[in-house]
């Protein structure tokens, strides 16, 4: 695997080409001094000092040389033992940096410092107050929203839609439910006010139709029989009527009410316990599930939701984003009023940081191992030359200069003691 280009790789590769030249000029220098030292020595003995320092300086300078040299290839193309580490050894090097990222960065104790030091919540508090960051907030969170929505798929979430509320309904048993319901109706005699309403219904039902059973009594009764025994039998019939509907609205202990409240609580007993009435119940509640009226509103549920949310989003002003932002900022500033929240917060943040790098914290070495021994050799080589090589190649100068300097000391040292 190849690695991405360096940012001014080309400026890297000149200003290292220009240091190798330097070294390599100086290592030169060295050489033609101790040449031309040599050969006039001995006419000129105090060349002598001056021959020792080129001397030490070029055995300095082609050490340092070879040390540099081999950390990126052979030198001079010989395959010496322990030479070309960075392409020979890649795989240990991605393996050591792995283990030293691991052990020395996601180190428990250096998270805990850092994040005690970095009081973050403090600064989102403060963050968080300024009412321009708080519309901020909301426009992210509009957006956010928005994008989300836009992703998602009609079908997929109008079938979970519809899966999640048939899947609530259906654990659910409609006739016991219902005869919760009529408990609560009918607890304290509530129902009989239903009975006094039906009564009132009947009672206008029966004005209204009046003369439709004036023409029904006269249409069943034999056509030899005299009008006046029909309007007889209308007139028992309809007084009884009127009686017993006046009787049972005025008075709450008549014996039809009671029959209708043992009727109720029997109907609700039955909604509770029946096993026929139970199954009863599923039956007409799947019947309603699956009729195509309930499944078009349970995928509208979702058109509608939708729409108002990309109506949200598209607006600026919008009231979704008017109250994230005042809540964002309500939120900063009772965090920044609060030092004991301020600490929960912090507390909060530092074990949550916490158990994801001890989750990962092996996953990222791995990561920097493999991915480093994914990488081209050579290009790998050449890629971190020119990131490091330029000050490698103060090594070989400083080499150069240190080498002549000791050549120096150790030849004075020799002539004083050998004088």
């Amino acid at each position: 695997m190849s690695l991405p280009p360096l940012p001014d790789e080309e400026l890297k590769r000149q200003q290292l080409d220009h240091m190798k030249r330097l070294a390599t000029g100086l290592l030169a220098v060295a050489t033609l001094i101790f040449i031309v030292a040599r050969i006039y020595e001995s006419r000129y003995p105090w060349l002598g000092y001056i021959r020792a320092t080129a001397e030490a300086a070029m055995v300095g300078a082609v050490a340092d040389w070879f040390a540099v040299t081999a950390l990126f290839r052979h030198p001079m193309g010989i395959p010496i033992p322990h030479t070309a580490i960075i392409p020979t050894r890649k795989e240990r090097i991605g393996r050591s940096l792995g283990g030293f990222v691991q052990n020395n960065f996601l180190a428990a104790p250096v998270i805990t410092a850092k994040l005690r030091s970095a009081n973050i919540a403090g600064k989102l508090a403060q963050w968080l107050a300024d009412p321009a960051h708080g519309d901020t907030v909301g426009r992210h969170a509009s957006a956010a929203v928005t994008g989300v929505v836009q992703v998602l798929r009609d079908e997929e979430v109008q079938e979970i839609i519809t899966e999640s509320l048939n899947s609530r309904v259906r654990k659910t048993q409609v006739a016991p439910l219902m005869g919760n319901v009529l408990s609560l109706v009918t607890a304290e005699n509530r129902h009989q006010e239903l009975l006094d309403s039906a009564i009132r219904l009947f009672d206008r039902l029966f004005e209204e139709n009046r003369d439709a059973l004036r023409d029904r009594i006269a249409k069943e009764t034999p056509w030899w029989m005299p009008s006046a025994v029909d309007d007889q039998i209308y007139r028992k019939i309809a007084n009884g009527i009127e009686n017993t509907l006046v009787q049972v609205a005025a008075d709450p202990d008549h014996p039809l009410r009671h029959r209708f409240n043992d009727a109720v609580n029997e109907f609700v007993e039955r909604l509770k316990s029946s096993p026929q009435m139970i199954a009863r119940g599923e039956e007409l509640k799947e019947e309603i599930l699956q009729h195509p009226a309930v499944r078009g509103y349970s995928a509208s549920l979702w058109a509608d939701m939708k729409a108002s949310v990309l109506r949200h989003g598209a607006n600026p002003e919008s009231e979704f984003r008017r109250r994230v932002g005042n809540a964002a900022t309500r939120l900063g500033s009772s965090l920044a009023e609060d030092q004991e929240l301020l600490d929960k917060v912090n507390g909060w943040a530092e074990q949550a940081l916490l158990y994801v790098v001890e989750q990962y914290r092996g996953e990222v070495a791995d990561l920097i191992e493999t991915t480093v021994a994914a990488w081209d050799p050579e290009d790998t080589t050449r890629k971190i030359e020119l990131q490091i090589g330029r000050d490698l190649q103060y090594i070989r100068i400083n080499g150069t200069l240190v080498g002549g300097l000791v050549g120096l000391f150790i030849y004075t040292v020799s002539q004083f003691f050998g004088g």
